[in-house]
C-alpha cells in the first residue's frame, strides 16, 4: 500500500512539474526576482560604459562618439568578467586580465601569450 501511495504522489508531482514547465511563459513574470540574483547585461557600447565595462586602458567612448552600430561587447565575456569582478572584488581591468589568462590557459597558451605546445617553433 505504501508503494502505491509513493508512486501515485511521484506521478502527480511529475505531471504538475511538466505542466508548470510548459506554461512558464504565463506565470513566470509574476514571480518577483531580486535584483542581486539576475542582472540584465547591457547590449550597446553606451550600456557597457554605464555597466562599468570600461576603463582608461579599455576606453569605449570612442565607439560611442563615432556612432558604432555594433551590439557592444561579447555577452558571455561580459558575464564572466562581471562574475570575476564580484567574486574577487577587483576592478574591470584586473577582471579582464584574469578572464583573458583563463581563456589562454584553456587554449594551452601561456600567460605571456606564447603557445605551450612543445612542437611550436618560433623564428624571431
Amino acid at each position: 500500500m505504501a508503494g502505491y501511495l509513493f508512486y501515485s504522489i511521484s506521478f502527480c508531482f511529475l505531471i504538475l512539474a511538466t505542466a508548470l514547465y510548459l506554461t512558464r511563459d504565463r506565470w513566470m513574470h509574476r514571480i518577483p526576482i531580486p535584483d542581486y540574483i539576475y542582472h540584465r547585461l547591457p547590449s550597446t557600447f553606451a550600456g557597457d560604459v554605464e555597466g562599468g565595462f570600461t576603463s582608461s586602458d579599455f576606453d569605449l567612448t570612442g565607439n560611442i562618439t563615432s556612432g558604432d552600430s555594433r551590439a557592444g561587447l561579447d555577452e558571455l565575456g561580459k558575464r564572466e568578467v562581471k562574475k570575476i569582478m564580484k567574486s574577487k572584488r577587483v576592478g574591470f581591468d584586473e577582471a579582464r586580465k584574469i578572464y583573458t589568462e583563463r581563456r589562454f590557459a584553456k587554449n594551452n597558451i601561456g600567460p605571456d601569450g606564447m603557445p605551450r605546445d612543445p612542437k611550436f617553433v618560433s623564428f624571431s
